[in-house]
């Protein structure tokens, strides 16, 4: 688990450092160099599609740790009811 944590956050950080070099990029590239714009927005356009790769899979994450804490929850529930005195009636 702490490999894809480490994954995640290396990807993360890699796209930021892709936004920040883009953000350079425009900051610099003359309004009628048609070429410069043209690449400029390919390049944003791939960085949006890993941005939102990425968001499918913190949302798979969530999905399966969601899941993981139900199951836990459902057998911390069942040991309790194994564990539990019986209570007779009089």
């Amino acid at each position: 688990m702490t490999g894809l944590r480490a994954k995640g956050t290396d990807q993360a950080e890699t796209l930021m450092q892709r936004l920040r070099r883009l953000a350079i990029r425009a900051d610099r590239v003359d309004a009628g160099d048609r070429a410069k714009i043209i690449a400029l927005i390919d390049d944003v356009e791939t960085v949006r599609q890993c941005a939102l790769r990425e968001c499918v899979r913190l949302d798979e994450d969530m999905r399966r740790s969601s899941e993981r804490i139900k199951a836990i929850g459902a057998y911390a529930r069942g040991a309790r009811a194994i564990c539990a005195p019986r209570r007779r009636d009089n």
